[in-house]
């Protein structure tokens, strides 16, 4: 034992570790009649025993060690692993049927002697028998003796099988300390591993990430440069087609007014010259927004290659940059041209005589 002296000690802890344990316990210390701490470990020992439970008890025990500390010194028995041993050893207790008496019997007092008058009951017979011969008596003395020859043979042989039972408890001791060092280190060396592995897992997953989100910028600024693109070219399809109503207008005012406009006719040379520069215009602008067309679906193909190859990303969306200053740069050329072409028509279909003088 440790410095708590009474085994009553930890024979408390296994009410906390087994709850099954609780009622033990409890009845223990109901007893009016112990007064000391081995008094109630002895009827601990007797009700467990009774309950057929004492071998289980005393592995829960073993097993938390951790916990025996306090009473027990460390190279006590339910220290070591003979402790173990000795719980295998008590399981065979269960079978037994154990009746005990707690009331009346002193469990407080130290057993001085042991009455072993119950188990040498021939003995009392030949001592009250009057007929017992000198014979007798010598012949019982010689088979003792030659059983107590046979228990000191058996002692020796016993006490030799427990040296080599100790030699062979120390060298399995040894083993178990070499694989449990070897074990160790096998499970450092995996830490460390592992401790690498997930650093290299991190670093990878932290480029990667940090390159889906430039993929994802750039595919985003492409997406925008695209919807400015089909913005731009919605814009040049509808004055395509107002140029096309205005030429439609122009064409049947002109045939209308032909007959009040004979005055005219070299004016009206001059508008259809005109109108033939326009329509060149309108070819060169039809051609132009066929180029942007042309530039689109090279850009759209371009962004589907930007998805598929990640490392020409930067040229094309450069490429693509540059085809759409240009197109903003025709554009706006487009835009300055249309206000005057619009202002000519009106003055065209007006039909008035200060129309025909600023043509003139």
């Amino acid at each position: 034992m440790g410095q708590n002296k009474s085994f009553f000690g930890p024979l408390e802890l296994v009410e906390k570790l087994c709850p099954d344990a609780s009622d033990l316990a409890t009845s223990v210390r109901n007893l009016p009649e112990l007064k000391t701490a081995v008094g109630r470990g002895r009827a601990w020992l007797y009700l467990a025993l009774m309950q057929k439970k004492l071998a289980d008890y005393l592995k829960v025990l073993v097993d938390n060690k951790s916990l025996l500390s306090e009473f027990y010194d460390p190279e006590a028995l339910m220290m070591e692993e003979e402790g173990m041993v000795m719980v295998g050893l008590l399981v065979g207790l269960n079978v037994l049927d154990a009746n005990l008496c707690l009331k009346g019997e002193d469990l407080d007092s130290q057993v001085g002697i042991i009455d072993f008058s119950l188990y040498l009951k021939d003995v009392q017979d030949l001592d009250g028998g009057k007929d017992c011969t000198v014979g007798d008596l010598q012949s019982k003395v010689d088979s003792l003796e030659k059983t107590n020859s046979k228990l000191q043979e058996e002692l020796s042989a016993a006490t030799d099988r427990i040296c080599s039972l100790q030699e062979e408890q120390q060298q399995l001791r040894e083993q178990n300390e070499l694989i449990r060092e070897r074990s160790e280190k096998s499970v450092e060396i995996t830490k460390q591993d592992t401790k690498v592995e997930l650093e290299t897992y991190k670093q990878t997953r932290q480029g990667l990430d940090e390159m889906y989100s430039d993929v994802w910028r750039q595919l985003k600024e492409e997406k925008r440069v695209r919807l400015e693109l089909e913005k731009e070219l919605e814009l040049q399809v509808g004055m395509k087609a107002e140029m096309e109503i205005a030429m439609k207008l122009l064409e049947k005012d002109t045939h209308e007014k032909q007959d009040s406009l004979a005055a005219l006719r070299q004016q009206l040379e001059e508008v259809k010259a005109i109108n033939l520069q326009m329509f060149h215009k309108v070819q060169s602008v039809e051609s132009s927004l066929q180029q942007k067309d042309d530039a689109i679906t090279s850009f759209e193909e371009k962004t589907s290659q930007v998805m598929a190859s990640m490392k020409q990303m930067e040229e094309r969306w450069q490429q693509a940059e540059r085809a759409r200053q240009g197109a903003e740069e025709r554009g706006s050329k487009t835009l300055s041209r249309a206000p005057r072409k619009l202002q000519y028509a009106g003055a065209v279909t007006g039909g008035t005589a200060e129309g025909a003088a600023c043509l003139a």
